[in-house]
């Protein structure tokens, strides 16, 4: 267990950030007072630092600044007792594919009252696959986060919490889903993979996995109880954590600190 007082560093992308969730604690990062980090220190008083951002790589957290703010290890000191770690999504460009598919396949929908051809055009403007090498990329990446982290903080606590599942078994195509019955598979695909990769960065290097893709497949949109937005043309955050998803996060971390 992390004893109450203690600093624990917050790194990641918008999985961690919570952009849409109430109250925003920083608006350039789209960064909610509610998401998973500053659930888990309000459980456990502990002094956290949050320098998720919205939008971030494994670049931005290792040696790229994002807008004004600093490559997010540099909040690591030798003092930080817990560190959790969101990120390598943006690196496949995985939300915002989804994202672009969703929106073209909206737009089309006009298009093919002038012809099936037209509008299947449009669709294919999105790939959804991504080569090995792509995932592969993106556990070396987490990789060194980790290790990065761990040479500035020998003694910290290191979790690796992958993302929340979007697509599950009751996943349909639908208004807030408007992804065909091919394309949605492929988002699968790469939440699978992403999910791999994060595995095999905590088997390598020896930090706690948090496998919240495991754990919320029966909460994917279209489930009675999703813990992710849908599609939205105009407005919110598409595609990520909502407050309950955020909240069983935390409950995940919690639960792997208190055992």
């Amino acid at each position: 267990m992390i004893a109450p007082g203690s600093r624990y560093v917050a790194l990641g992308s918008s999985f961690a950030a919570g952009p849409g969730i109430s109250p925003i604690a920083h608006k350039p990062a789209s960064r909610s007072g509610s998401n998973y980090p500053h659930l888990v220190a309000a459980e456990l008083g502990l002094d956290l630092v949050d320098v998720t951002y919205s939008g971030a790589t494994t670049a931005n957290l290792l040696d790229t600044a994002q807008d004004a703010a600093p490559p997010q290890v540099e909040a690591v000191t030798p003092d930080t007792a817990l560190v959790t770690i969101t990120a390598g999504g943006n690196d496949l460009e995985y939300v915002g594919t989804f994202i672009r598919g969703s929106m073209l396949n909206t737009l089309a929908r006009p298009a093919t009252l002038l012809g099936r051809r037209v509008g299947n055009r449009i669709r294919a403007r999105v790939s959804y696959l991504k080569d090995d090498a792509a995932y592969q990329a993106v556990t070396d990446s987490l990789m060194t986060v980790v290790e990065s982290v761990r040479d500035r903080a020998p003694s910290a606590r290191i979790m690796l919490v992958d993302y929340l599942t979007l697509v599950g078994p009751s996943t349909r195509p639908r208004l807030d889903v408007p992804l065909n019955e091919e394309q949605l598979p492929s988002v699968a695909l790469m939440a699978d993979g992403l999910a791999a990769a994060f595995a095999k960065a905590a088997a390598t290097t020896g930090a706690d996995l948090i496998t919240a893709s495991a754990a919320s497949r029966d909460h994917a949109i279209g489930s009675p109880e999703p813990w992710t937005t849908g599609f939205k043309l105009l407005g919110g955050a598409p595609y990520h954590p909502n407050a309950a998803g955020m909240r069983a996060v935390a409950d995940l971390i919690l639960r792997t600190l208190k055992t």
